[in-house]
């Protein structure tokens, strides 16, 4: 059984910084993409940053690129998500999640972007990301 197990409530100021981390388990297949989803109030659900187990590509949406930036442990199994230069519009549920992403070989397949949430089919539980002015 696919886990992703995000770490809990996360606060700071603008201007600041935070990390996340994903600990993933269970995966059956031979790779993955893995992505930081979050949902501001308000507003669709955005898939802001990919990683692909596989290669180690990353992906970001443009909200938050030259911000955040998504890493793994050596093993690939704790996927993490710095965030700088936080911003109170970065004030989110945040989630990880997961997608089989075999299939795609050697073509990139990093889901980021407002529309690309539907393409995790392995979900984490939220985490609540606040940033105050």
């Amino acid at each position: 059984e696919v886990q992703l197990q995000a770490s809990g409530e996360a606060r700071c100021r603008l201007g600041g910084s935070l990390r996340l981390a994903c600990a993933t388990s269970g995966f059956t297949f031979h790779d993955a993409s893995i992505g930081w989803i979050r949902q501001a109030p308000g507003r669709e659900r955005e898939a802001v940053a990919c990683f692909r187990r596989g290669d180690g590509t990353t992906d970001y949406s443009d909200d938050v690129r030259g911000r955040f930036t998504i890493s793994s442990d050596n093993a690939g199994t704790t996927v993490y998500l710095q965030m700088d230069s936080l911003r109170p519009e970065d004030t989110a549920v945040y989630y990880c999640a997961a997608v089989d992403a075999t299939d795609y070989g050697e073509f990139d397949y990093c889901p980021v972007g407002a529309y690309s949430s539907g393409e995790y089919s392995y979900w984490g539980r939220e985490t609540l990301v606040t940033v105050s002015s």
